[in-house]
């Protein structure tokens, strides 16, 4: 008679039980924006986007996860062949200690060589400047997506708020047409 082991023997052929793990954080799987600037569309013309990663310590990474991350008055520069996020806001974490991270700490950005030499040559027009638009996980690191913006005027603001307005309005009047003619 075979010896009785005392872990689980699956048949040949058969696959192997798997624990049915619970449901990952939304912003830490990446389905969703750990921090987004709402206030950059309405105050600049957003022209082309750049996805950078940021170095960062290991308590800035978990307030990210935790949401603590605010992009409303940062920005980006560019300084010695190299490119640096200011003013971007990450509260402190909740289980840190003493060493916990600065708030407002000049962060770098990780870009390719050819990438900040382009960023330089577009931001160095008059009025454009590097705006982070939302903040976000991929494969585990956190990626900023940057954007090269052109400060809008407020004559600019007030047109686009007409326009959005007048969409709005647009869309709600074929949607009661539709509920009228009963489709």
């Amino acid at each position: 008679m075979p010896r009785q082991t005392s872990h689980l023997i699956t048949p040949k052929g058969a696959a192997p039980a798997q624990k049915a793990a619970g449901p990952r954080d939304p912003v830490a799987s990446g389905e969703r924006d750990a921090a987004t600037n709402r206030a950059a569309g309405h105050n600049y013309f957003l022209l082309e986007k750049f996805e950078a990663g940021v170095a960062l310590r290991g308590t800035e990474v978990k307030s990210i996860r935790e949401g603590k991350a605010n992009l409303k008055d940062s920005y980006g520069l560019i300084k010695d062949g190299e490119a640096f996020l200011l003013n971007m806001h990450i509260g402190p974490y909740s289980h840190g200690n003493i060493a916990n991270h600065d708030e407002t700490r000049t962060r770098k950005l990780l870009l390719h060589s050819g990438e900040v030499r382009k960023l330089l040559s577009k931001t160095q027009i008059k009025g454009h400047t590097l705006i982070p638009t939302r903040l976000y996980f991929r494969n585990g690191r956190v990626k900023c997506e940057l954007a090269l913006a052109k400060g809008k005027q407020d004559w600019d603001k007030r047109e686009t708020e007409r326009r959005r307005e007048a969409d709005r309005e647009a869309r709600a009047a074929i949607k009661a047409s539709k509920r009228r003619n009963g489709r």
